[in-house]
């Protein structure tokens, strides 16, 4: 398990005056009770221990509050909706939470460039119901995207349901506004498709986890509004079932596949058993399940006929035993509660030890073949929970604790089923972090996977960006 917060000075009081009296009453809290919920987090890996949460209105206050902290070099953690895995937004002791929540204007809405310019602060949910009211489409989808906001996506590089189409959220921003680390504001809300002008900052800032620089505000591609929408659930033999039928149906629907998700016979029926409303979508029992959707933004397309043709062939070919697709949107919904619901589904069943792993698409049977024979080597009866995007190689890893084994003891296994796991994914050409970030979490094993040349070069661009080491320190990288 992540080792706890190690202790450190308290922020002088002096600068707690100077924030308090720069940002006005709105915003900070020093409330304990305001500060309990910041400081914890989300899986309860780690609490915070910050004593103040600032919440600026501009980017010119974060910048303020950036330059005193700079002067009496006092670290900054930036926060969002606290909806992270890794830890990424915990404050160690004599460390300022700042918090973007109250900038959540959406500041521009081109339909003609495609285009939308928010604040961080922003709710992912709110910029997807915005481009759905200019009937266009923002694709990031999440299961935190009701409270989690598009600064924090961007800080680690969110993936999500429809990475298969759309990509990940490096892939949906044009630009980007960043305060840097001694207040300096960096503007580069471009909604330029094409700039070959020097190094990409762009991209240097998405995924640093706040440790570069403190995004403020973005400029986000938009799409045209899917209008027909075919979901579908099929029963599969064995994962490489899986992958025959996604190239089978890449090829029939055009490369329309919006999402493509696997999960085993446990995961659902862990849906079942603890989510509410979830029911069987299919009579045959099966040790996997696959869930397609696809979509187009053409409205006469029928891709009802599409899907009965693309489960048609799958099943002349033998790569799925059963199939139904979603009649209506009341049966879509249920398909995507049997997935979403996967995750608290497992909390409800008991400890759990998660990972967020990627590898070539190719070799994702191997990784789930090769991971299960050695949890059940190091853990006998431990329950294997593998679900996730298989169209982009990222699998959600899971594994809840053996039914006769008291809960910490099987978490007490957590870093050796992670170094089992990732040695796996590293023996394949993986990524032991696919779209949660390193955060806190994973510092150590970042080190100890990555190259030796790729930790010189990231250890060089924060000792250049941020000498003192003053935003989100311990995550990524430690510089020394």
């Amino acid at each position: 398990m992540p080792a706890p917060l190690s202790p450190a000075p308290t922020v002088p009081a002096e600068l707690i005056a100077a924030l308090q009296t720069l940002l006005g009453p709105k915003g900070w809290s020093m409330d304990a009770s305001v500060l309990e919920q910041h400081n914890r987090e989300a899986r309860g890996k780690f609490t915070g221990a910050a004593d103040i949460v600032l919440y600026p209105a501009s980017t010119d206050e974060v910048a303020a509050c950036v330059r005193l902290c700079h002067r009496a070099a006092i670290a900054l953690v930036p926060q969002g909706g606290n909806t992270g895995r890794c830890g990424g937004a915990v404050a160690d002791n004599g460390q300022i939470l700042i918090n973007l929540g109250r900038m959540n204007q959406i500041i521009n809405t081109d339909a003609r460039d495609f285009t939308m310019t928010v604040q961080a602060g922003t709710i992912l949910h709110t910029i997807q119901q915005t481009a759905e009211n200019h009937d266009l489409l923002f694709p990031l989808s999440l299961g935190a995207q009701g409270s989690c906001q598009i600064g924090g996506n961007l800080a680690t590089n969110a993936g999500g349901l429809n990475v298969i189409r759309y990509g990940n959220t490096r892939d949906l921003v044009l630009g980007l506004e960043v305060v840097l680390a001694d207040g300096t504001i960096w503007n580069g809300l471009s909604k330029l498709r094409k700039d070959n002008t020097g190094y990409d900052l762009r991209d240097l800032f998405i995924g640093s986890e706040g440790t570069l620089g403190i995004i403020t505000a973005c400029t986000l591609k938009l799409f045209p509004r899917p209008r027909q929408i075919a979901t579908a659930w099929v029963a599969l033999e064995s994962v490489d079932a899986a992958l025959d039928l996604l190239a089978l149906a890449r090829r029939e629907s055009g490369d329309a596949i919006a999402a493509f998700e696997l999960m085993s016979q446990f995961a659902q029926d862990l849906c079942i058993r603890h989510i509410q409303n979830c029911t069987t979508p299919l009579q045959t029992v099966a040790p996997w399940y696959a869930m397609i959707e696809i979509t187009s933004s053409r409205p006469h397309d029928d891709l009802t006929t599409v899907m009965h043709g693309l489960l048609e062939r799958a099943l002349e070919s033998g790569f799925i035993s059963d199939g139904t697709i979603a009649q209506s949107e009341a049966q879509r919904a249920n398909l995507w509660a049997l997935r979403e619901g996967i995750p608290p589904a497992q909390t409800r069943e008991g400890g759990s030890i998660k990972h967020d792993v990627s590898v070539p698409v190719s070799s994702v049977p191997a990784l789930i073949e090769r991971g299960i024979a050695q949890a059940l080597k190091r853990i006998p009866g431990i329950r294997p929970c593998p679900f996730g995007h298989v169209g982009d190689g990222n699998i959600h890893f899971n594994f809840s604790q053996p039914v006769d084994m008291p809960r910490e003891v099987f978490l007490a296994q957590w870093e050796n089923l992670n170094r089992d796991i990732h040695d796996i994914v590293a023996d394949l050409g993986g990524s032991i972090s696919a779209e949660h970030g390193i955060g806190r979490l994973k510092v150590e094993e970042l080190a100890h996977y990555a190259d030796p040349a790729k930790m010189q070069l990231l250890k060089a661009i924060k000792q250049a960006i941020d000498p003192q080491n003053t935003l989100n320190p311990g995550k990524i990288v430690n510089p020394a």
